[in-house]
């Protein structure tokens, strides 16, 4: 793992004894600072040094001696480097003392009761759905007039409005577990977010459904349809085909099997609990032809 010395500011590795360390979470501007920016003369002229700037600034405040921020830890001209780091965010996020949710479009004197909190592009975004779950602290910032982040609030001060914005539990957002939620409810907390690359929709649920994919992109869609068949390998869940697609209501719909296009099709999913009939259910068979699965008839 690369972390970032919020002192040295300065990248360094760990492979093992990782130390204790804050995370950002936040959406991407334009202009980012990356991986290959720090290893110039002089990083702070260049665009989207001002957040990594802050971040360091806020950590080292609280006692952290390292900060993982996803635009520079991550050597993105690597394939291998960055299959890994997606495959291993989760748990990333997971281990953090400390998670800094970055809004940079709310103001640090919201009232997160108010629109300016729930509004934020932060709430839109596919790969922030993770970064709300997986930390045990979330605390979330805004920015002042003065351009210095101000804190709005955490995770735990503001479960029902967060869980109002989200449709996530409280429950989850109190303790991280989603062992007893069924598939489709998780994947309706997606239905409403988006990403820059289509593929992206599948890769940043990973961590959610604890599985584990090779990342190809340009496969489009398909990216999707192996993110369900890696989770039937986990999971007997039947929810994972109680979705319902807009083409349905096309007058000549031409069919689209069991497995839906996108998290979108999950959107009226929220409310479907795990059956006791799946626990005993038969393991789910993909083929050469197609998907095979029982189903109980259930009087």
């Amino acid at each position: 793992m690369r972390l970032l010395n919020t002192i040295t500011r300065e990248l360094e590795e760990f492979y093992h004894d990782i130390p204790e360390y804050a995370i950002l979470s936040h959406t991407w501007d334009e202009k980012e600072l990356l991986f290959d920016d720090l290893k110039h003369s002089n990083p702070k002229g260049l665009p989207g040094f001002e957040k990594v700037d802050r971040c360091c600034k806020l950590a080292a405040g609280r006692g952290f001696e390292y900060v993982w921020i996803d635009t520079c830890c991550i050597d993105k001209n690597s394939s291998a480097e960055l299959q890994e780091a997606i495959n291993s965010m989760y748990r990333w996020y997971k281990n953090a003392e400390v998670c800094f949710a970055y809004l940079s479009d709310v103001p640090s004197s919201t009232n997160p009761a108010r629109t300016g909190f729930a509004t934020s592009l932060w709430f839109t975004r596919g790969w922030t759905l993770q970064e709300l779950i997986a930390p045990r602290i979330v605390e979330f910032y805004g920015r002042n007039e003065d351009g210095e982040w101000g804190e709005i609030g955490t995770k735990s001060s503001l479960r029902d409005v967060v869980a109002e914005i989200t449709g996530v539990p409280i429950a989850v957002l109190k303790t991280g577990s989603l062992a007893n939620l069924s598939v489709a409810t998780r994947m309706s907390w997606a239905s409403r977010r988006q990403t820059k690359r289509e593929e992206d929709r599948a890769y940043s649920l990973m961590g959610i459904f604890d599985v584990h994919m090779t990342m190809v992109y340009g496969e489009g869609k398909r990216a999707f349809g192996r993110l369900q068949e890696e989770i039937m390998k986990v999971s007997n869940d039947h929810s994972l085909f109680a979705w319902s697609s807009p083409k349905r209501h096309i007058r000549h719909w031409t069919g689209q099997g069991l497995l839906a296009d996108s998290p979108a099709d999950f959107f009226h999913s929220g409310q479907y609990h795990c059956s006791e009939h799946s626990e005993g259910a038969a393991a789910y068979q993909i083929t050469n032809v197609g998907l095979r699965v029982q189903f109980p008839l259930v009087p």
